[in-house]
């Protein structure tokens, strides 16, 4: 039986028509035109509003590391409902599993070197952070714009880069089938060229978050 912190690929398939990335390294997704433009420029307003200097765990003191701005977005949010509403008829992942939406904002210069999203269980911040609803399980990426230049992601181990496009979603399960952490999740937030790059992303946890 799955985990209701998680999704299946089957799911996946056949309730999003999603396209996986043909690689047995890693289940990776994407699809195009997963949020309408108008819903993309409702939740563009809402990071612009909030936007904070992005944090990250474990830093290993490079200040360069992550460049970008970040923001919580609030629950109640009519724009922030009907995104949680397609994720869940998307994934089925049980809502009390994933943590608050959060916007990133990448402006010319600005990236997210190469990561995983899980948390090391070796890392200093580990207890910090999944104490209590665990480690990862999937994240749902959707790029809100298209970039004048720049900005893709890159999955340096599948060879594989995405290009930001208005309603775009990317999603991957940051572990392998038998439960294990999956390094070959590790991916790169290329640097904005030009222009800006909104992302809206949402994680799921192994337990009820909070």
């Amino acid at each position: 039986m799955t985990n209701p912190g998680e999704a299946t690929p089957e799911r996946l398939i056949e309730n999003g028509q999603m396209r996986r990335v043909p690689s047995p390294k890693l289940a990776l997704f994407d699809k195009l035109g997963f949020l309408p433009p108008e819903l993309c420029q409702d939740l563009i307003a809402l990071i612009d509003r909030d936007r904070r200097p992005s944090t990250i765990a474990d830093s290993d003191g490079d200040h360069y590391f992550r460049t970008s701005e970040t923001c919580d977005l609030a629950a109640d949010e009519p724009a922030v409902r009907d995104l949680e509403e397609r994720l869940l008829a998307l994934n089925g992942i049980d809502p009390a599993h994933g943590e608050p939406i959060q916007g990133q904002r990448y402006s010319a210069g600005q990236e997210f070197k190469a990561h995983t999203d899980y948390f090391e269980p070796n890392g200093a911040d580990f207890e910090k952070f999944c104490n209590v609803a665990g480690n990862r399980t999937w994240t749902f990426m959707i790029y809100l714009n298209a970039v004048d230049a720049g900005g893709a992601t890159r999955f340096k181990v599948l060879g594989k880069t995405f290009q930001p496009e208005i309603g775009k979603l990317v999603c991957w399960n940051n572990k392998r089938p038998d439960g294990s952490l999956n390094a070959a999740s590790l991916h790169h937030g290329m640097k904005v060229r030009k222009g800006v790059k909104y992302v809206i992303t949402k994680w799921y946890r192994e337990k009820p978050w909070g």
